[in-house]
């Protein structure tokens, strides 16, 4: 469940939470069809998923804890106030070191997020 398309205001204590696994929680805080913002809830340290890649442009800034991000074979730890760009399918993942928040903004937006 998200946020419904095209909510100009997003409150994440409004926005439901979704268990995505043992580590991960994600919250689809607002989009519509080019653009979309993701609060990633990383509950404990470990993998956020595998290494993947997506046809979307993704930015992300790390709002709390620690992570290691790959991003097409280099490797940086960021912490809060931390950001990086992910380019269209360019394998990436991020592993938790301290639990922590991502913010995902992804263009277009991330269909597959919501069943659409």
């Amino acid at each position: 469940m998200s946020q419904e398309k095209g909510a100009v205001f997003a409150f994440a204590t409004q926005v439901p939470v979704e268990v995505v696994d043992d580590i991960v929680q994600r919250q689809i805080l607002t989009y519509n069809d080019e653009i979309m913002v993701v609060r990633v809830i990383f509950t404990r340290p470990g993998p956020g998923g595998v290494a993947h890649s997506h046809p979307h442009v993704q930015v992300t800034s790390v709002e709390s804890g620690v992570f290691e991000i790959t991003i097409g074979g280099r490797t940086a730890r960021l912490s809060a106030g931390d950001s990086f760009y992910v380019p269209s399918d360019v394998h990436h993942c991020a592993v938790c070191i301290e639990p922590g928040v991502l913010i995902d903004v992804f263009t277009p937006m991330r269909g597959d997020f919501v069943g659409a």
